[in-house]
């Protein structure tokens, strides 16, 4: 099991701020923003690079929860950023697609 599906299912704990049937929603234990919350789906796709047609519903649902949860963190009005790592190069260090939502400050560009 991944880091993230422990954390899913409770083995490992994190301060889970929303949850649906196929996701959770937690804040990142390195923040690199004021606001840094992870949204990640329970079933483990190891990173978007190895998504495939099946799995364009929960890409969907992942998108429209960070949204929701972004909204419930009081970062709509504002603005935040959306990041999906893929790969060593893109910076992912969990073998676990999930995507990074970022706020409470201006963010820069281009990013890192």
């Amino acid at each position: 099991m991944t880091l993230f599906e422990k954390i899913a299912v409770r083995e490992i704990p994190a301060t889970i701020i929303a949850e649906g049937e196929d996701w959770i929603a937690f804040r990142d234990i390195q923040p690199q923003a004021p606001v840094h919350f992870l949204v990640v789906p329970k079933r483990c796709i190891p990173r978007i690079n190895e998504a495939n047609s099946a799995d364009t519903p929960l890409l969907g649902t992942l998108l429209s929860a960070a949204t929701a949860t972004a909204r419930q963190e009081g970062l709509d009005e504002n603005g935040y950023r959306i990041v999906i790592n893929n790969g060593p190069d893109g910076g992912e260090s969990v073998p676990h697609l999930h995507v990074h939502v970022l706020g409470g400050r201006h963010m820069q560009w281009p990013p890192g």
